[in-house]
């Protein structure tokens, strides 16, 4: 789908931009459309970041994702190529779903994560901490390149641009814990693991949304 995809944007002109990467293979295809000037950008989620296919473990429906988790080989490739620009931005892909839906059998639970929560400090957590993205390319991973992308107003903070701002602490730790959740949902693979960097204050149109104590 992927290389069907460039092909097309190739064939019309039009832009291609393609959701939750996971793949080595995916990647290379990527690199080649864009060394040959197609329209093409990418995007990557955290989880295929930093987590593999061994997190599922014992059929933990916390861990299981559309696309799924992949090898260790596929996370490198994906960290490096969010680095070096052929993968765009990242998207949190917040997909919150009840206690019982996610409590059930492996086969029959629904895809996906509560992404919004976490997103920022598990990137922080490993990749800024672990020297594969500057603490300037993740914030223009997560903001400057997408509003670039999508031809959106966000993403700077230039005198008169639209007043959406999150304000974080990098070094604040805490403990993931789903009681904690603004979402509904509780549906995350950290639960009760330590991050580094929280979010601690939203600002949307100009006015204060979340601020936490």
């Amino acid at each position: 789908m992927v290389i069907r995809d460039i092909l097309l944007a190739r064939r019309t002109g039009g832009h291609a931009h393609l959701c939750h990467m996971s793949t080595e293979g995916s990647v290379e295809l990527i690199r080649w459309g864009k060394e040959r000037g197609i329209p093409v950008t990418a995007e990557v989620c955290p989880h295929h970041l930093v987590l593999t296919d061994e997190r599922v473990g014992q059929y933990d429906t916390n861990a299981k994702m559309n696309p799924p988790l992949r090898t260790w080989k596929d996370v490198e490739a994906l960290r490096a190529a969010l680095k070096d620009g052929t993968i765009d931005c990242v998207a949190t892909d917040h997909a919150p779903h009840h206690y019982d839906e996610k409590e059930r059998e492996f086969a029959l639970a629904p895809n996906g994560i509560v992404g919004l929560e976490t997103a920022l400090s598990v990137l922080l957590t490993w990749l800024v901490q672990g020297q594969i993205l500057t603490l300037g390319e993740l914030v223009e991973r997560l903001s400057c390149a997408p509003a670039r992308v999508f031809g959106l107003e966000g993403g700077s903070l230039r005198r008169g641009a639209i007043g959406d701002v999150a304000v974080f602490d990098p070094a604040r730790t805490w403990t993931v814990r789903g009681d904690d959740f603004r979402s509904k949902g509780r549906n995350s693979p950290w639960l009760g693991e330590t991050l580094t960097g929280r979010v601690v204050r939203t600002v949307v149109g100009g006015r204060v949304v979340h601020e936490l104590a």
